[in-house]
């Protein structure tokens, strides 16, 4: 069983394990959507670690949270936020994906960027983040695929913790989600041999007004 003690120990080192560049896939699903809504908006990171998405949204005006159950995570991502001069706008909450309260509540933008987590723990991750965005919000997630397994690079190697498009679409049925696009994506890992392929699914949806 991974708990936070496992975490803080990765991420007690200097280097940024997983850089400070916003996600490719972030960037590319979340940019319109900064854009549409303007400067003023406010994001959940949900499992957001050292912090590299939520510093690439407050760089765009708006309030992050991350929501990491990593001290250390935190740590490092106030301290990136310092550096890149937009604390004020980042907020650092310390709870798990499964049962977090939420300090900017409602939200524009839910992300859950790579929480690789048993299926039924991811599930109880979502509904807490859906709960958490504002009708006419959006929903976004990127996870390493249960494909990825088969030729691909990267990533957990336990099928457990890597969903597919059709387990997330049966779960997401059930809210009132206008999905925009959920499939696998192909991405590129580095390695000491270069870039190698791996299957990235990624989900876009819309929260319906009520």
């Amino acid at each position: 069983m991974i708990d936070s003690s496992y975490w803080d120990a990765k991420f007690d080192v200097e280097e940024f394990i997983y850089t400070k560049d916003v996600n490719r896939f972030v960037k590319e699903y979340c940019e319109p959507l900064i854009q549409k809504i303007g400067p003023v908006g406010k994001v959940i990171d949900l499992a957001g670690g050292e912090g590299r998405n939520s510093v690439w949204f407050a760089e765009h005006g708006w309030q992050a949270e991350n929501i990491d159950f990593s001290g250390k995570a935190l740590t490092k991502f106030l301290a990136f936020a310092e550096e890149r001069g937009v604390v004020e706008k980042c907020f650092a909450n310390r709870a798990d994906a499964t049962g977090f309260e939420s300090v900017l509540t409602p939200v524009d933008i839910g992300v859950c960027a790579y929480l690789q987590i048993p299926q039924e723990d991811l599930m109880d991750a979502l509904y807490n983040l859906i709960e958490n965005i504002k009708p006419g919000g959006y929903l976004m997630g990127v996870w390493h695929a249960r494909e990825n397994l088969e030729g691909g690079f990267g990533g957990p190697q336990d099928p457990l913790v890597l969903p597919t498009a059709s387990e997330l679409r049966e779960f997401l049925e059930q809210y009132p989600l206008e999905i925009e696009f959920l499939g696998n994506r192909e991405g590129q890992v580095q390695t000491r041999d270069g870039l190698k392929p791996s299957t990235t699914l990624v989900l876009l949806a819309k929260l319906n007004k009520q």
